[in-house]
């Protein structure tokens, strides 16, 4: 038999090695599931993390669901980081995704677009993130309110805000009354990075922005003042740092970079507004942020991972005739198995004689 003995010091190791255990841990309890299921393990797990990446199309498709991902949880690990739980990404993402939407449907005439516009708006998609994030922060800073509660509570207004409009003013007046924008014409759809596939020029962005959080949080006074607030509020404040400017900081941040997310989704694969634009990336995202344990480098692996159970997810439907709601069973998977080999970073397993 094993106990668990307290560490005399974490282990730097185990806190790196833990987001590995956990996707192996993933990988055996799923093929443990598709043979409970009646389904060869082998083929499951195939379908699952090797077949997306047979050919170019597939790395395209992995791409595409990475890059809310990574945007999304690059700004969740920085909020993270601040100790402030910002759990409506996925509300900020449909704002952004919406005010991005509105501008673009606005001076659409079917002949314009190009650089310029499609910058402002992907700019009206970040204002409009960091709209929806602004009232947790302002609540949050006037009232004390639990942040984790508003920005949850949010996630549902905005979903309705957008179905209200899709239903009613932004509607597509030729579509036959199916809830639904009118098609963005080419010019204000981001630009395909290869050819012939859905990967557009938004994991450039995603990519940039990791590596300038990165910048941010370990080569600027601004990133080190809030990380310290999270890590010892006691001694910020002693130093005289700003928590104020820390909750507000890291709120605006996530919430500029959930709407860009939001926006470039509505701009790339989606290509007009409609009642439901995210599978429940701003949740997802919490489990990628703790995955690449909130470094917005190794971010890009955990949203590598979580992209391929979604495209595993979508295979699994049709070649194995498992349910939709195969990925989120996946999901819950990753992130217990994470929480469970989290327990070796303070604890080690110790033979009982």
């Amino acid at each position: 038999m094993f106990r668990l003995e307290t560490r005399a010091t974490p282990s730097t190791l185990m806190a790196w090695c833990s987001p590995l255990l956990a996707v192996l841990l993933t990988m055996v309890v799923a093929g443990t599931l598709f043979w409970s299921l009646g389904k060869d393990p082998l083929a499951g797990l195939n379908v699952f993390f090797l077949e997306p990446l047979r050919d170019l199309n597939g790395w395209a498709e992995v791409g595409v669901k990475l890059i809310p991902l990574l945007l999304i949880s690059v700004g969740l690990a920085i909020c993270f980081r601040a100790n402030i739980f910002n759990i409506g990404a996925e509300g900020q993402l449909v704002m952004g995704a919406l005010a991005a939407g509105a501008f673009v449907l606005q001076v659409d005439n079917g002949e314009n677009g190009g650089f310029f516009l499609i910058s402002i708006a992907l700019a009206c998609g970040m204002l409009g993130g960091m709209a929806w994030a602004a009232i947790v922060a302002f609540l949050k800073d006037r009232f004390n309110a639990n942040e984790i509660l508003v920005s949850l509570m949010l996630v549902y207004v905005a979903q309705h805000l957008l179905s209200y409009l899709v239903h009613g003013a932004l509607r597509d007046p030729d579509g036959f009354g199916f809830p639904q924008s009118s098609l963005f014409s080419d010019g204000f759809l981001l630009p395909a990075v290869l050819p012939g596939t859905r990967l557009h020029t938004g994991i450039v962005l995603a990519l940039i922005a990791s590596v300038a959080a990165w910048l941010f949080l370990t080569r600027s006074m601004a990133g080190f003042r809030l990380r310290v607030g999270g890590m010892a509020p006691l001694a910020a404040r002693y130093a005289g740092f700003s928590s104020r400017k820390a909750l507000w900081s890291s709120l605006l941040i996530s919430g500029a970079l959930a709407g860009l997310a939001g926006a470039a989704e509505v701009m790339g694969p989606v290509g007009q507004l409609t009642p439901s634009i995210s599978p429940g990336y701003g949740f997802a995202a919490i489990i990628v942020a703790f995955v690449g344990r909130l470094h917005p480098l190794g971010l890009i692996f955990s949203s590598f991972v979580m992209s391929l159970l979604y495209i595993g997810g979508e295979l699994a439907q049709s070649r194995l005739g498992l349910p939709n709601a195969i990925t989120g069973i996946f999901q819950g998977i990753l992130l217990f198995s994470l929480l469970a080999c989290d327990v070796l970073i303070t604890k080690r397993l110790v033979w009982r004689k």
